[in-house]
């Protein structure tokens, strides 16, 4: 589970990440990994999510990045007190990596601001010690 606040905001970001062996193939180097995300506005003011980045890492440091707009084809507008939840999907070359990134929100006042999604790990039950 990762956890990022976002404290000027009140952007709080939340991710579970979850093997899908039965999408997956070992031996054809295809790990495939659901994430679940859930962002809740502690602040004052409604935030819409524009756009995402997203830095995934595999275990032998190859790296891809993915920018789009909005998550799975929605640009959510979540109110003080309201909470947004989806689930995506990545596939690695490696049975073990990592995602990080962030979201490009809009403060109802305007303001850009980035809320930050700290590192987690994509790994097979039992895969690290």
């Amino acid at each position: 589970m990762s956890a990022t606040t976002d404290t000027e905001h009140g952007i709080h970001v939340d991710v579970e990440s979850e093997y899908l062996p039965e999408q997956s193939d070992e031996a054809g180097n295809r790990w495939v990994f659901a994430y679940h995300v859930r962002i809740r506005n502690e602040g004052e003011q409604s935030a819409r999510l524009l756009t995402r980045h997203w830095i995934i890492t595999d275990g032998e440091d190859r790296t891809q990045e993915v920018h789009g707009e909005g998550v799975i084809g929605e640009q959510p507008d979540i109110g003080p007190g309201q909470t947004y939840e989806y689930t995506s999907g990545a596939v690695l070359e490696t049975s073990v990596g990592s995602m990080r990134g962030s979201y490009q929100m809009l403060a109802e006042d305007g303001t850009c601001f980035d809320a930050t999604i700290a590192p987690f790990t994509l790994a097979p039950p039992h895969a690290l010690h």
